[in-house]
């Protein structure tokens, strides 16, 4: 046996609202599955199970805000016996003569008027509801955080259910597209204001800063989508994501955490992509194995990302994951943005809006697409000459796009 506790999903949770349990009492669970919502200051986040084994008794019911670290579920490992059953209440004993089947011909008593059928109770709703948490009617098949959503978004929740046999989920409503009450965006900035202040009071940031020829990049992603449909087209951020991850493989002492006053360096590379919300503030959830794959991998890791995110919707791993974090103002029109370290990673890059510049190439001077690129980093794990060979081994590999 194990418990299953609210996990921590950055350096500004606290605590987390449990909004659904998508797996019910019983069931079988494989390590990575989703098996719960929770709500932060951030989103809806899904929550992952991290080992193989059968969900054996939810500890708290949907509502309830959990502080990190919590128990909330107990999960059985796959090689542990089955709990013994309770014994069987045994039925009270007819007082007519022994009933036991025999082939003797029995009286027929005339027939009874059968009794009206009994309504079986509502199934349960293992997106996150218990039978007594449903209404007897479809009107009510709506697991809890898409009743919220809904009610958020005005919508009719009896036309909602209509004759639908299956509950409606978060992922079944869209996504609010007016900014969320003053109390949810108030809650967002305070979390983004305890890890910006933590980060600044503990971290001893140093910044460097370069100009890098986006010329070659821009002209590779042209001719890529030349033929493609949207949904299959390159952005300008993948093809950032990856020239940092390539660079991490040799420069490691950006890639990790700094714990317990030591620096943990990561064995995998997951950048974080700072990704705006709709409603104000934003997050930077990972995209995972970014050095693994191709730029075609990594392009539809992020536009799976970036529809999740927009939907409010996203999973626990991605948030707590990253091991450094990548913002970029795209078309915004910023030359330069500089942003502070994400505890507890120790670097985050920079790059802001590529523009038309003078640039002199084989003496005579040219425009080119340029784009200034910065990096903040942990003065406590590396300094400014392992942070210039980092920034540099970025700046190649973007003026070489064919081999990222």
């Amino acid at each position: 046996m194990s418990k299953f506790v609210m996990p921590s999903l950055g350096a500004d949770m606290e605590d987390g609202v449990l909004v659904e349990q998508l797996i019910a009492a019983g069931e079988k669970v494989t390590r990575g599955d989703i098996i719960a919502a929770v709500e932060t200051q951030k989103g809806v986040i899904e929550i992952e199970v991290f080992e193989d084994g059968f969900l054996d008794e939810w500890l708290i019911s949907l509502g309830t805000t959990v502080p990190v670290g919590t128990p909330i579920a107990i999960i059985r490992n796959s090689d542990v016996p089955d709990p013994p059953k309770e014994p069987e209440v045994p039925q009270p004993v007819d007082p007519r003569p022994d009933q036991r089947p025999d082939r003797t011909p029995q009286p027929v008593d005339p027939p009874e008027q059968p009794s009206p059928p009994e309504v079986p109770p509502p199934a349960p709703d293992l997106h996150g509801g218990s039978s007594d948490e449903i209404a007897d009617d479809a009107r009510a098949r709506i697991t809890p955080a898409a009743r919220r959503r809904a009610t958020q978004l005005g919508l009719d929740l009896d036309h909602l259910a209509g004759d639908r046999s299956k509950s409606i989920a978060l992922d079944d409503l869209p996504a609010p597209s007016d900014p969320p009450d003053a109390t949810s965006l108030s809650a967002m900035r305070q979390a983004i204001s305890a890890a910006m202040t933590r980060s600044k009071r503990e971290i001893p940031h140093y910044y460097l800063s370069d100009t890098v020829d986006l010329t070659a990049a821009e002209d590779f992603v042209t001719t890529h989508n030349a033929d493609l449909p949207p949904d299959a087209r390159l952005v300008l951020g993948a093809l950032y994501v990856r020239a940092i991850a390539i660079a991490l493989r040799s420069f490691p002492e950006f890639n990790g955490f700094f714990e317990q006053n030591q620096f943990v360096p990561s064995p995998n590379i997951h950048v974080g992509m700072a990704i705006k919300l709709r409603g104000g503030g934003l997050v930077a959830p990972a995209l995972h194995n970014a050095d693994t794959g191709d730029l075609a991998t990594v392009m539809a890791k992020l536009r799976d990302l970036v529809t999740r995110v927009r939907q409010g919707r996203f999973r626990g791993r991605e948030l707590s994951d990253p091991t450094i974090t990548l913002t970029s103002l795209g078309e915004r029109g910023v030359r330069q943005i500089t942003g502070v370290i994400y505890p507890p990673q120790v670097a985050i890059v920079g790059i802001g809006t590529p523009r038309l510049r003078p640039a002199i190439i084989d003496g005579q001077i040219v425009a080119r697409n340029m784009a200034t690129i910065t990096l903040a980093a942990d003065h406590r794990v590396s300094d400014g000459h392992a942070g210039a060979r980092f920034l540099r081994a970025i700046i190649k590999n973007l003026q070489k796009p064919e081999v990222l």
